[in-house]
């Protein structure tokens, strides 16, 4: 059987993908920065190829007929790395890229990334490579990573709403779509959670499951690029920070998809469900238990 190519499996989503296509017995070539990190799964081949080095990849990529191509790390040459890894994949005779890219993605997106996914898919539209694009929203697994040490959600999104998606509902869109690539070519998914909240609602959730105070305050831009000046970022990576929130407030993470339960069969998993299934695994894993 032709393996299948991953990149990002020592990350939360790849490493989600990676070890439910070792659950199917589906052979996997794992494309990693670090060997030393990557998961131990059953028919995995791991193999070093970063995405800014053509030879490496075309190398790790060669024999392999299907790709996914998890986005890179956030950076300011990460279309770079995308355009140096799809030219890799075009030579070494891929003939079908599924890339995680991200809800809304557009040239004038609000989200300053979502305007790199969205080069990101034009140069695989350009590449004459075969392609599905799964457009993820907000990660509903970060959502309480969100709330500051006193308990409040900061950030200017007004009343806007995000139709966050859980990462395990990711990983099995992306599973099933690997799992039959040419049934998927040329589809763009959006991936989305079962609705759409305010931040005020998600910080609600988050108390109600966590037994934590938690709030939401809605920053100004100005009082939102003063919070975060302290972190000592980079402009454009405050830039991205910032216009996470702003596009929220522009309405342009809200929209609520039936993909999720169209590919896979089942319902996406609320941020409700999400903070239960966390706190369950979290009281299992406590001594004694």
């Amino acid at each position: 059987m032709t393996p299948l190519a991953v990149t990002g499996s020592t990350g939360q989503l790849g490493g989600r993908i990676a070890r439910r296509l070792a659950v199917a017995a589906l052979p996997q070539r794992l494309l990693v920065r670090d060997p030393s990190r990557a998961p131990q799964l059953a028919q995995a081949t791991v193999m070093r190829a970063e995405y800014a080095d053509l030879q490496a990849v075309r190398d790790a990529l060669t024999g392999v007929r299907t790709a996914l191509m998890v986005s890179a790390s956030e950076s300011l040459d990460r279309v770079e790395q995308h355009r140096t890894f799809i030219d890799a994949a075009a030579e070494a005779g891929v003939q079908h890229l599924v890339y995680t890219s991200f809800y809304g993605a557009a040239p004038d997106a609000t989200f300053t990334l979502a305007r790199d996914h969205w080069a990101t898919e034009q140069y695989i539209r350009a590449s004459g490579l075969a392609f599905t694009f799964l457009r993820d929203n907000l990660y509903a697994d970060f959502l309480a990573f969100m709330v500051g040490e006193d308990g409040v959600i900061r950030g200017p999104a007004g009343g806007g709403r995000v139709a966050a998606v859980a990462q395990d509902d990711i990983a099995d869109v992306a599973t099933e779509v690997l799992r039959a690539p040419d049934a998927h070519v040329g589809q763009t998914y959006d991936l989305t959670g079962p609705q759409a909240l305010t931040l005020a609602e998600i910080a609600a959730t988050i108390a109600e499951h966590t037994g934590r105070a938690v709030s939401y305050r809605a920053e100004t831009l100005e009082e939102a690029y003063a919070s975060r000046a302290g972190y000592g970022a980079p402009d454009w990576q405050v830039d991205a920070w910032v216009s996470t929130y702003t596009a929220i407030a522009a309405g342009e993470m809200s929209g609520v998809s039936d993909a999720v339960a169209r590919v896979t069969g089942h319902a996406p998993r609320s941020l409700a469900e999400l903070l239960r299934t966390s706190l369950a695994e979290h009281l299992r894993a406590q001594p004694g238990s």
